[in-house]
């Protein structure tokens, strides 16, 4: 098949010139399709340095060799797995579960070509590989970091091959089903040799800006990337100038995943000029005789001359409108079935869940609830646990007494690190209905609510935010607080009475919960109110407009990510409440008689879900 071509062709490219186009962002699960597709990568011969998602900032830039310095007692360092990966490639399995720590550095490394130094040296060395990037994610998850991925120059997709389908596409190949595409040492030299002589002409450079522009590419980091694909391919097949195949290789292969729109198709009316308002229309031709069919002809065949003749053109050059058709067409028809559609959602969605019983768990190593040691190499962020290390190296001081010079023998094998586990903290954010359909009744019950809540986050130290709703204005009644006195202070003058603004009060609190999550807060919003909303963004009255305005912000609250809960106090449970809370994913829960008690059991069970 094509896409199986098109990815072996990337390996050649690889082979060409592994750091040349950034490397390559291959999306494909476990099987037999990406195990030969990575078979065949190690057998081109370029070196090859596994990166784990689980190293140090350390062991990835280089630093102190703390085995071998404890055992001569003399400072020794070593060198970083990035500087082993010099004039090679990096393989990242499981890409997309890299922490940014480990992005950051190694996306500086790529786009500078050089390491960043490190406490244990003075300046950059400099280093130029290539990145294989493993995407391992499903459709529906996040996949590799955006600044990595921006600089990997091709982007396979394997998901839909089958190991039949790769048989079929290389039937009648002798050499292993087609594993063996490493080019030899002759055609390599050739390659090489010929690269820097590919011509890329002004119209090949601006049909690729126009393409990436048309297919909704923003970065101008992308046509330059598919500009050296192009010429990459162009040198493997022994071509000095760009042709339709080479560039065709560069839409499939750079352009296509990455877009994020079809292109837009001129109108009629706008590839036609228009004539000017004040033109007066041509004068209407006389009607030939009837016995003058003849004469045009006999006319045009006596102003033929055939030495006088223009000749014909003959193989003319495409202009840069038809190479981006071109590469517009050869991207669009690599695209599986609903890929933009997917791909708009896939960006839209949130990468995780924030919300939890006190906060996101954070795994740490400096500060929180310590957890028991583990086996690991200190460095970085990871502290050294003296305690554990020595029992673990206690058993073994007999069997290393012939090496040892009267010293505890430690061996690396014996190093255990410090665990601790922090929770970030969390807001409740409240939305109190103070409209004159809820004031009456049960806002009184609200505020005890309110008081029994903040009771409870103080004694864990969280904190509250309460957004009140009335009138043709949400207000922020509460900034985020602990202090109980002030909340308490803030709920006893909430008047009551007005319609029913919950579409302000919805964009206030997604406003306050971005705040929140800048901050590393994480926001839980509890509404409380019986959803019949009748008041617009606008301030003005409307019940239909105003129904869809809270809906457009439930929707945004929806793709935050965050916990909701939606208890309704309406007598009886409304529809249009369970909406809303079907849109904003809450959970809903009907309370007609409002009891503090209840309500604060309700808002605790959203806090702990795994309670």
């Amino acid at each position: 098949m094509e896409r199986w071509n098109d990815a072996l062709t990337a390996l050649q490219l690889l082979q060409l010139y592994p750091f040349g186009f950034g490397g390559v962002c291959l999306r494909a699960p476990h099987g037999p399709v990406r195990e030969r597709w990575l078979q065949a990568l190690a057998g081109l011969g370029i070196g090859l340095v596994k990166v784990p998602g689980s190293v140090d900032s350390e062991r990835l830039l280089g630093g102190i060799d703390l085995a071998h310095t404890l055992q001569t007692g003399q400072l020794h360092l070593q060198a970083g797995l990035l500087q082993q990966a010099d004039q090679g490639l990096v393989c990242l399995p499981m890409a997309e579960r890299l922490s940014p720590a480990l992005l950051a550095p190694l996306v500086q490394a790529l786009e500078q070509g050089q390491v960043p130094p490190t406490r244990h040296s003075a300046a950059p060395s400099p280093t130029r590989f290539g990145v294989v990037a493993l995407d391992e994610s499903l459709p529906d998850e996040p996949g590799v970091g955006a600044a990595l991925a921006e600089r990997l120059g091709v982007w396979l997709d394997l998901h839909e091959l089958s190991p039949s389908d790769i048989h079929a596409a290389w039937q009648g190949d002798s050499e292993s089903d087609g594993l063996q595409i490493r080019l030899s040492p002759g055609a390599l030299a050739r390659a090489r040799e010929l690269l820097p002589q590919v011509q890329a002409s002004d119209e090949h450079m601006q049909a690729l800006c126009a393409a990436a522009l048309g297919l909704g590419i923003g970065s101008l980091r992308v046509p330059s990337l598919a500009l050296r694909v192009a010429c990459g391919h162009a040198a493997l097949n022994g071509r000095s100038t760009l042709d339709a195949d080479d560039l065709g290789y560069a839409a499939r292969c750079v352009l296509a995943p990455r877009a994020t729109q079809w292109p837009a198709e001129p109108s009629a009316q706008e590839s036609e000029p228009a004539p000017p308002e004040d033109a007066t229309p041509p004068p209407e031709t006389p009607e030939p005789p009837e016995n003058a069919d003849q004469a045009p002809e006999n006319d045009a065949e006596k102003d033929k001359d055939p030495d006088t003749a223009p000749p014909p053109e003959q193989n003319p050059e495409p202009s840069a409108e038809d190479l981006q058709e071109m590469m517009v067409a050869a991207a669009l028809a690599s695209l599986p079935p609903h890929m933009l559609d997917a791909l708009m959602t896939r960006q839209g969605a949130a990468s995780h869940n924030t919300s939890g019983r006190s906060g996101q768990t954070r795994a740490g190593s400096q500060r929180g609830r310590p957890l028991p040691p583990r086996p690991g190499r200190p460095g970085g962020q990871a502290r050294l646990h003296v305690l554990a290390t020595l029992r673990a190296a206690a058993p073994k001081q007999r069997l290393r007494q012939a090496h040892s010079t009267g010293r505890v023998a430690i061996r690396a094998e014996d190093f255990h690190i410090q665990r601790y586990q922090q929770r970030a903290s969390s807001c409740l954010i409240l939305a109190l209905d103070a409209s004159g359909s809820a004031a009456l009744q049960r806002l009184a019950e609200a505020k005890g609510a309110v008081e029994l809540l903040l009771q409870q986050s103080y004694a864990r130290r969280d904190s509250v935010c309460i957004v009140a709703f009335r009138g043709a204005q949400a207000q922020l009644l509460l900034p985020m607080t602990r202090s109980l006195v002030r909340a308490k202070r803030a709920m006893t003058g909430l008047p009551g009475g007005g319609g029913t603004p919950l579409a302000l009060a919805l964009k206030m609190a997604h406003e306050q919960a971005a705040q929140l999550q800048r901050q590393g807060v994480t926001p839980i919003l509890v509404v409380l109110s019986d959803g019949r909303a009748n008041v617009t963004l606008q301030g003005l009255g409307g019940r239909a407009q105003a129904q869809l305005d809270a809906q457009s912000w439930g929707e945004q609250w929806r793709a935050s990510g965050h916990r909701a809960l939606w208890i309704d106090t309406s007598m009886q449970p409304d529809a249009q409440a369970q909406q809303l809370a079907t849109t904003m994913d809450a959970s809903y829960l009907p309370m007609p008689q409002v009891q503090s008690q209840r309500m604060a059991h309700a808002i605790e069970r959203v806090r702990s879900p795994h309670a």
